[in-house]
């Protein structure tokens, strides 16, 4: 009898199981027929599991444009809010189209260099059993991510078509080149080379705080410090900068809210698969990467509260009050440093790396006012200084354990200098700082200049002073009436706020 004639019945198995050699042979094909069947639904429902999870985790990491739009909103003065908001729209848009054009290809086009991808341009020869749909959607998320980090460091008086050059140019070649050295198995300092590792360990960067953050930071640097501060940031007259302080802390901490709840696609999705057990044993079964989503999820709380926390006290005994909007920038700074070793340290870590990178905030705070250098969101600061720290945080604290379980199972591979594991990471990762520093330099640096000597750069100061809403962008985007027009909510009729109000630290309405 035909094993395709046997139907999964006693009736038809009985006799073959208990006849000649020929039955059961025609019994045995059967069986391995439905074993190999079912194996082969449960390796159908492992890549359903993960790719759905990589999917909603790009929902999740896209729902912080949203959050960003909010933080920059909330954080610029009202007559400048339409712009702002603009820029962050663009940033998505523009970047969607050039990353799927070149972004992806440059970042993960193998096989190719340790330099850059050389293949998949436009989503060519796609998917692949290597990544599906979900993981270009993942990776756009992402490289816009950087783009909106950058927007805020020269809000307020940057000309659009310079947010539309940079932001095509920073998605399409410079984050996908960075993101291709780091994270694409073929990148020179990847951790997931199969040889010639970078120190024998590579750069545990898991989720981005030198791919994303430092280098949304690095280039916001440059173009706030090739545009010059905001007109009346820094006044010869005054002994201390004038704060021009945003317009709504509601936006601010809506903002902030929205972008702590897609941290949770940011830090825990990079993992891109979750169907996959850490178990060797029978009834070890129950840990695995499920775990470590897990676990990565709470070591990001936790380094986003410790800050936010630290924030609050230390404003609280410098600066003689409470702060919401600094809270909130703290909060984003504990974030922006766990995201590097959010998967490999233990929690007690992780409020360790809150704890440091709100003082590195506040730190770097006090020096870009020292220089007279001027970032409206601190995104430099918050991104690039803290973005750098948690680099070295991971080299310092990476477990053993937790290193080998995501990074290949091997129990010999460096992790961090005061866990015991020698200081091989922590000087790869001084190199990831260094190298980050010196890309996002050249290019980004070069592009702002170009567009400064284009004069592509800086709006008019007369656009500046009125505001870029009514000047570029057809109106203001809230309607007031004529008493409060009156009262002085504007000056001039141009919405600046007034200026008591900025210096005793009220918020205006403009």
């Amino acid at each position: 009898m035909a094993s395709s004639t046997i139907s999964c019945n006693a009736t038809d198995l009985i006799p073959l199981l208990s006849g000649n050699a020929t039955s059961a042979a025609a019994a045995a094909e059967f069986i391995c027929q439905r074993f190999e069947t079912v194996s082969g639904k449960f390796t159908d429902a492992a890549y359903a599991i993960d790719n759905t999870y990589l999917l909603f985790s790009a929902y999740l990491v896209f729902s912080m444009q949203l959050g960003f739009a909010m933080l920059c909103a909330g954080s610029v003065r009202a007559k400048n809010t339409m712009n702002i908001m603009l820029t962050n729209v663009i940033d998505a848009a523009a970047g969607g189209l050039f990353y799927y054009l070149f972004g992806f290809a440059f970042a993960y086009g193998a096989p190719s260099n340790g330099f850059i991808g050389k293949h998949m341009f436009g989503m060519s020869d796609f998917p692949k059993p290597s990544f599906d749909y979900p993981f270009f959607l993942y990776q756009w998320t992402f490289a816009i991510a950087a783009a909106g980090i950058t927007s805020g460091s020269i809000a307020e008086r940057t000309q659009f078509v310079a947010y539309l050059i940079y932001s095509s140019f920073l998605t399409g070649l410079v984050y996908p080149i960075v993101s291709h050295w780091f994270w694409s198995s073929d990148g020179w300092a990847s951790p997931a080379r199969t040889d010639n590792l970078l120190f024998q360990s590579g750069v545990i960067d898991f989720a981005g705080s030198g791919v994303v953050h430092m280098v949304g930071g690095i280039a916001g640097l440059w173009g706030a410090l090739i545009e010059g501060p905001r007109i009346g940031r820094f006044e010869q007259r005054r002994t201390k900068p004038l704060t021009l302080r945003g317009h709504s802390a509601t936006l601010v901490v809506l903002g902030t809210f929205l972008l702590w709840f897609g941290w949770y696609g940011f830090n825990p999705g990079s993992f891109a698969i979750i169907f996959k057990s850490y178990g060797t044993s029978p009834g070890s079964s129950f840990y695995g990467q499920w775990s470590a989503v897990g676990r990565t999820a709470v070591t990001t709380t936790l380094a986003g509260c410790t800050a936010a926390l630290t924030t609050l006290f230390g404003k609280r005994l410098i600066d003689g009050y409470w702060n919401v909007t600094d809270v909130c920038n703290g909060l984003l700074g504990g974030f922006a440093a766990i995201t590097s070793g959010c998967s490999v340290v233990e929690p007690w870590a992780a409020v360790i790396c809150g704890f440091v990178a709100a003082w590195v905030l506040m730190g770097f705070n006090k020096l870009a006012d020292r220089l007279k250098f001027d970032d409206p969101l601190e995104a430099a600061q918050l991104h690039g200084g803290c973005g750098a720290w948690g680099i070295i945080f991971t080299g310092l604290f990476a477990d053993k354990t937790y290193v080998s379980e995501i990074y290949g199972g091997d129990p010999n591979r460096p992790f961090g200098l005061l866990m015991g594991g020698g200081g091989r990471l922590l000087a790869a990762h001084v190199v990831q700082i260094l190298v980050i520093m010196g890309w996002v330099s050249v290019t980004m640096g070069t592009l702002f200049f170009v567009l400064h000597k284009l004069k592509l750069l800086r709006i008019p100061s007369e656009d500046e002073v009125a505001g870029m809403d009514p000047t570029s962008h057809g109106g203001l985007a809230y309607m007031y009436t004529e008493e409060e027009i009156k009262n002085g909510i504007m000056v001039r009729g141009v919405g600046v706020g007034r200026e008591d109000d900025q210096v005793h630290g009220h918020v205006g309405v403009l």
